[in-house]
């Protein structure tokens, strides 16, 4: 079984194309991960996903754990086989999902104890048990528990949830070297914690990489800060990251903020962005949004994008997508999904194509242009 590893194959200014190599098969960066929060990226089958573009998926540890429980999917033979996906899965920590749950749970040095909104049930997430549950769910690469610092805090506050998170990385680290589930080639990111401050972020990378990681991941964004806030701290953040590792932004986000994010330096991306909207009748497209549910699609006999790889955006009317969304019809939700995953999957090897080629500036200015201009004119 091969080892993790990261080729760095060009850079273009900061934006950067190399290859994760993983023992499931390589992850194309700058990649987009479409998000299986409960080990099914929602209203697509896996190999609509695989066929969109995408070489890696997301697990979501918190709501794994709880249904149908880490043990239980151990058991059946792993996340990749229960989840039918052969190819290289990355789970979260379960911590954000659980600061989320502000009044179910309680935080402390030794993890966070949750009552599980299924059932109200009892749990301990720790930095250990986390690990212990991404390893027996098998994933190839797994998030330290971190704290996710919620915004707007103070920089005071900011610094306390950081060096928690900088100890709970620690003890993942920890935890990941002695645990008896973990197998051959799986790796561990930290998370760069820190809010809006340069200097706690300084301060988070310097300890990560004191403790040494397979990849670095900046959390605590796209909290509600905003694109140009969020950009300020990755223009701080990004170069100090180790050039030779994976850089991952969790949970951004809109297509201008992977372009931009790209031009920083950044390679790996998640967000529910496109399934969520797909399932609420709103596309993505070249042209940028598109709302099925305007009555200006009723009677459109054109495609969403004639020039899309993927056929729920090639073959179907926008007056039959309009129609399947205004009744409520699960194929709404299906071909829409569809439409979005694929066309953040073509986007990502737009910018892949364009570093290779020395041309990511002129992308990405093909790119706003394109957005600019907006949806097709109404018949």
């Amino acid at each position: 079984m091969s080892a993790f590893g990261f080729e760095l194959k060009v850079t273009d200014g900061a934006a950067r194309t190399g290859i994760i190599h993983t023992p499931r098969g390589e992850i194309r960066t700058p990649a987009f991960m479409p998000v299986g929060t409960a080990a099914t990226v929602k209203a697509l089958y896996m190999d609509q996903v695989r066929e969109a573009g995408a070489d890696v998926i997301l697990g979501n540890t918190y709501h794994l754990m709880l249904r149908p429980g880490a043990e239980e999917i151990a058991a059946l033979g792993g996340l990749h086989k229960f989840a039918n996906w052969p190819y290289p899965i990355l789970t979260d920590s379960g911590g954000f999902q659980v600061m989320s749950l502000t009044k179910l749970r309680k935080m402390t040095e030794e993890g966070v104890t949750f009552s599980s909104h299924l059932d109200g049930s009892r749990h301990l997430l720790s930095p250990e048990r986390s690990i212990e549950i991404q390893c027996l769910l098998g994933s190839d690469i797994q998030m330290q528990l971190d704290e996710c610092t919620p915004f707007p805090a103070t920089a005071e506050e900011a610094r306390v949830s950081m060096e928690l998170s900088l100890r709970w990385a620690r003890r993942s680290r920890d935890a990941f070297e002695t645990q008896p589930h973990r197998t051959e080639g799986q790796a561990l990111f930290g998370i760069v914690q820190g809010s809006v401050y340069p200097e706690l972020r300084a301060r988070s990378v310097q300890g990560l990489t004191e403790i040494g990681f397979e990849g670095y991941s900046i959390g605590g964004l796209a909290v509600g800060e905003g694109q140009s806030e969020m950009l300020r701290v990755l223009d701080a953040t990004t170069p100090l990251l180790p050039a030779d590792r994976p850089r991952y932004l969790m949970g951004v986000g809109t297509p201008d903020d992977l372009v931009e994010s790209v031009r920083r330096g950044v390679d790996m991306f998640d967000c529910v962005m496109p399934t969520r909207n797909g399932r609420h009748g709103l596309a993505f497209t070249r042209g940028g949004k598109v709302n099925l549910k305007n009555a200006r699609h009723a009677k459109d006999p054109r495609p969403l994008d004639e020039t899309s790889s993927c056929p729920a955006a090639r073959d179907y009317s926008r007056a039959y997508l309009h129609h399947l969304v205004k009744s409520g019809e699960m194929l709404g939700s299906m071909l829409v999904s569809w439409v979005n995953i694929a066309y953040y999957q073509e986007l990502m090897a737009g910018m892949r194509a364009a570093i290779a080629e020395g041309q990511f500036e002129a992308f990405a200015a093909r790119f706003k242009t394109e957005q600019a201009a907006g949806d097709i004119p109404v018949l």
